[in-house]
């Protein structure tokens, strides 16, 4: 789905923040647990989603108190599959963090973003600009600060 320059330059894609994968892997008791679910599958069936590599960082951070070293390589490695997700821009363990620049940064952090968020937006924006929507359960953390729709699970799967 990425071009040579690790790029996502199709339209259409959904875009996926870390909470919706956590709760599926995490918090089966969830209120948002079923609907959560039902948008994977829907996803995955479709093959036009993309989380970001902060996200899937992000998730691997979470997992980390309850995994060992080989459980989180195997799982870093296994994500793309058990989701049918590209993950964005590259997965390869010996790759580095792209660069973001700081001053990019600073001014979506001053939109009222945390440094997390604003590390995803930034990724958003270099890696995956033309994604059509960006689905979280954070959405009031995201709206109208990138430039593409910002929908819950639920929201989308109202489309």
């Amino acid at each position: 789905m990425a071009g040579g320059d690790g790029v996502v330059k199709k339209a259409g894609v959904v875009a996926i923040d870390s909470n919706v994968f956590i709760i599926d892997l995490r918090y089966r008791n969830d209120i948002h647990f079923d609907i959560n679910q039902r948008f994977l599958k829907r996803v995955y069936s479709s093959g036009d989603s993309v989380t970001s590599l902060i996200n899937l960082l992000e998730i691997i951070g979470i997992l980390s108190f309850n995994l060992n070293e080989r459980q989180l390589s195997e799982f870093y490695t296994y994500f793309p599959k058990r989701y049918n997700v590209d993950v964005i821009p590259s997965l390869t363990q010996n790759s580095h963090l792209p660069e973001l620049g700081i001053r990019r940064l600073l001014e979506i952090m001053a939109m009222k973003a945390s440094f997390g968020d604003a590390l995803v937006m930034g990724f958003l924006e270099s890696y995956i600009p033309h994604a059509s929507y960006f689905v979280t359960w954070d959405k009031e953390h995201f709206e109208g600060k990138i430039g593409m729709k910002v929908l819950t699970p639920a929201e989308f799967m109202e489309l």
